[in-house]
């Protein structure tokens, strides 16, 4: 954007979906709607504003960005306090060497996501007690557990060789009896057809952390938010912003800082919500 006045004219602060706090909606440039619906398909059938539309945060790996200032990648564990308990999340440092592989260490937009709920659940802002929650690219689990231990039914889901690091943190977390909660791991590939379980009935919430790190990625990330969300859905998502990009199938909106976690705020961090239109 040229300007923060620029900016501000496409911007307004509304209340979307289960979140009580006001969040700044994000709007197209005026016309750019009109121009969106007259693209045609390409010859892989997605238009042009379809490839776009996950771009939020950039295409960059993680990896090549500033270094996290709440996670240590190179720890096997990283310890956390978090709705009263200590946490200790295990991580595979090693697996950073695999090409493709993130998911196997914490990012900062990870530990920025799971303490913003935990505060807006604290600030009478969100009610997560009894709520169906599914977590996409779960990776280590964090965001999941503490969706669990705010009274959620969390299912955390991601690709088949992730799942065993999944399953070891909801064991080493919330294997006890004071869980206001649930956790369960599922399989999930993007741009498949969700198992029954997740889509029936809708989820109340769609979490997810840094789950961009490729462009081949962004329209099976688009097609499994559609399956996946409801009328009454609300979407968080965090990563690192470089794009905002207008959503054709939904609202975007953007958590300011103050809205988070006072001790969890980082200027390499966006907070996403996102509801169906």
């Amino acid at each position: 954007m040229a300007s923060e006045v620029v900016e501000e004219e496409k911007e307004r602060l509304v209340i979307m979906g289960s979140y009580g706090g006001m969040v700044r909606q994000l709007r197209a440039p005026k016309g750019e709607e009109d121009e969106d619906e007259e693209e045609e398909e390409d010859s892989c059938g997605a238009t042009a504003a379809e490839e776009e539309i996950m771009l939020l945060w950039g295409i960059q790996q993680p990896t090549l960005s500033k270094p996290n200032a709440f996670v240590a990648q190179s720890s096997l564990q990283l310890k956390l306090d978090s709705c009263g308990q200590s946490l200790s999340i295990f991580q595979s440092p090693s697996s950073l060497s695999t090409p493709g592989v993130t998911g196997a260490v914490m990012w900062d937009s990870g530990v920025v996501l799971g303490k913003f709920l935990e505060h807006a659940v604290d600030s009478e802002l969100l009610l997560l007690q009894g709520k169906k929650v599914v977590e996409l690219g779960s990776g280590c689990g964090l965001v999941g557990c503490i969706a669990a231990l705010l009274g959620s039914q969390a299912v955390l889901t991601d690709l088949p060789d992730r799942l065993r690091l999944l399953k070891k943190n909801i064991d080493a977390n919330l294997r006890h009896g004071d869980v206001r909660g649930s956790a369960k791991v599922m399989e999930l590939q993007w741009g498949d057809d969700p198992d029954l379980e997740l889509i029936e009935p809708p989820p109340d919430f769609v979490l997810g952390s840094d789950v961009i790190y490729s462009e081949g990625a962004v329209l099976d990330l688009l097609s499994t938010l559609r399956q996946l969300c409801g009328s009454e859905t609300t979407v968080f998502l965090a990563g690192e912003l470089r794009n905002e990009c207008a959503m054709e199938d939904f609202i975007i909106g953007r958590l300011e800082q103050s809205q988070w976690h006072p001790d969890f705020c980082s200027s390499r961090v966006v907070l996403y919500v996102l509801v169906k239109k």
